[in-house]
């Protein structure tokens, strides 16, 4: 399965008032329960496509150190491709899914309202966070039916 993931308003909520913690790699600490709900979502042979706005400013290899300082372990992470353009984060995924034998077995992880905007057939798969709480019990509740789901289509 293909997990595309939002860092800020998933993995660390977005508070104004007050700057996420740091970890010893200088990223931001991931929420407690956010980092509870990704672990569990993550399969064996699973793969995390990146869609932050950090995504570029690491390699897969600092990417990997990253989750892995969080207790996240992951073998396959990808990433979007750099966004010189200034997409938006819906056309950024719409272009990546045009591009890529994209099927049902996917799930978007991500606070962007503008991914309200995607094509049926990517927007079946979006679990939309807030962007103050970020990923929750509840989100995955979403994530594991629609594994289930393409289990039954499998």
């Amino acid at each position: 399965m293909l997990i595309f993931l939002d860092i800020d308003g998933v993995m660390v909520p977005a508070k104004s008032w007050s700057k996420p913690e740091l970890l010893n790699d200088g990223f931001a600490a991931f929420s407690t329960k956010a980092n509870n709900v990704l672990q569990s979502l993550i399969s064996e042979g699973d793969t995390i496509i990146l869609t932050t706005s950090h995504k570029a400013n690491y390699t897969i290899e600092e990417w990997k150190a990253i989750f892995k300082n969080r207790g996240i372990n992951v073998e396959n992470i990808e990433r979007l491709n750099e966004n010189v353009d200034h997409l938006s984060r819906c056309e950024e995924i719409v272009n990546w899914a045009n591009l890529n034998d994209i099927d049902g077995d996917f799930i978007i992880l991500d606070d962007d309202k503008s991914l309200n905007g995607l094509p049926d057939y990517l927007k079946t798969n979006l679990i939309l966070t807030s962007p103050m709480i970020g990923l929750t019990d509840d989100h995955y509740q979403q994530a594991v039916s629609l594994k289930n789901q393409f289990l039954q289509t499998a």
